[in-house]
């Protein structure tokens, strides 16, 4: 399985992180190694001092496809989850800085939370989600699909023109503003509505 996510996909995240606005969706991967296994904490890495948290509407695959079709899209997933995309920001902005690819601050081991998924026919449609981030009981971060600039069709036929996607990919579809750095013993809730879909301790 690929993690492949998406980067700036909410306009007010990108204000809050001052970058420009993407022509087309901006694609990274993360390796499986670093998806934080169930009921483990979270660790910060000893090489970053200011790590964040991005809360992520997840989109599981279920059959194989290249080229496909937005009006198709939606036969290949069934599933809608909630994660977290780890980011070194400190480290990300060194090696943006340099103009390096930066899988370092994105893919370290357990920068992936996966939590539970639902199933799509929860929802009245996936355009219109609510989500939020709760870090020690409190709103941290929240959105809507209906804020993404690409909606989660969209996304599965831009990404499937360069990477087939297989069964069990998980599409990480962006952030809403409201990121921010995590520290020891910080509870991140992750909800839909109102289910909670995983908990994660800071260590």
């Amino acid at each position: 399985m690929k993690l492949i996510c998406v980067g700036r996909n909410y306009a007010a995240h990108i204000e809050e992180l001052e970058n420009e606005r993407p022509k087309d969706p901006i694609l990274f991967l993360k390796p499986d190694t670093s998806i934080l296994l169930k009921k483990n904490p979270f660790f910060i890495p000893d090489f970053s001092n200011d790590v964040h948290h991005e809360v992520e509407i997840l989109v599981k695959i279920k059959k194989i496809g290249k080229h496909i079709q937005q009006k198709f899209a939606h036969k290949y997933y069934d599933e809608i989850g909630l994660g977290i995309d780890f980011t070194a920001r400190d480290l990300q902005q060194q090696l943006k800085d340099k103009g390096h690819p930066w899988e370092k601050a994105k893919g370290f081991d357990g920068a992936a939370v996966i939590g539970n998924f639902l199933p799509k026919t929860t929802f009245n449609s996936v355009d219109d989600i609510d989500f939020r981030l709760e870090k020690n009981g409190k709103v941290v971060q929240q959105g809507n699909t209906n804020l993404m600039l690409w909606k989660i069709d969209a996304l599965i036929e831009y990404i499937s023109k360069y990477f087939t996607l297989k069964i069990g990919d998980i599409i990480f579809t962006g952030t809403p503003a409201g990121v921010g750095r995590v520290s020891a013993n910080d509870v991140l809730k992750g909800y839909i509505e109102e289910t909670e879909l995983f908990s994660i301790k800071v260590k």
